[in-house]
């Protein structure tokens, strides 16, 4: 009769533990991924202290993005153009950039920075920053 009460609470104790969520399996269930995309729009969100984003086709990509206080952006020209990123308020601004410069500027204040193309005043971007 000891024997298999024994084993009955050996097996209880077992099947718990197997079924049971850990504090550390329950935190990684509920942690964040640093950042999203969503690969069918040009809106990324993202949480880091360094974002990249392409020129290419006469385009900014992300053309929106949403980045933390204190985020540097970085801009790399893909396109065999030259091009000059440029805050539309005139806070910030690139020199002319060649294929495969690259421009970078830190956000330090919450707000929605808007900026273009200088020399091709079509190309726009968004920067959010929460």
């Amino acid at each position: 009769m000891k024997t298999r009460l024994i084993s009955i609470i050996i097996m209880a104790a077992l099947f718990l533990g197997a079924c049971g969520t850990s504090a550390t399996q329950k935190e990684a269930l509920s942690t964040p991924t640093s950042g999203t995309l969503n690969p069918t729009s040009a809106t990324a969100a993202v949480q880091s202290d360094a974002v990249g984003i392409t020129i290419s086709g006469f385009k900014f990509d992300p053309a929106t993005i949403t980045i933390p206080v204190g985020t540097t952006v970085t801009w790399t020209n893909q396109d065999s153009a030259n091009h000059l990123v440029a805050a539309d308020d005139g806070s910030w601004k690139s020199e002319s950039l060649p294929k495969g410069a690259t421009f970078s500027h830190t956000f330090d204040k919450a707000g929605t920075y808007t900026y273009i193309c200088r020399i091709h005043t079509t190309m726009k971007g968004t920067i959010i920053v929460k």
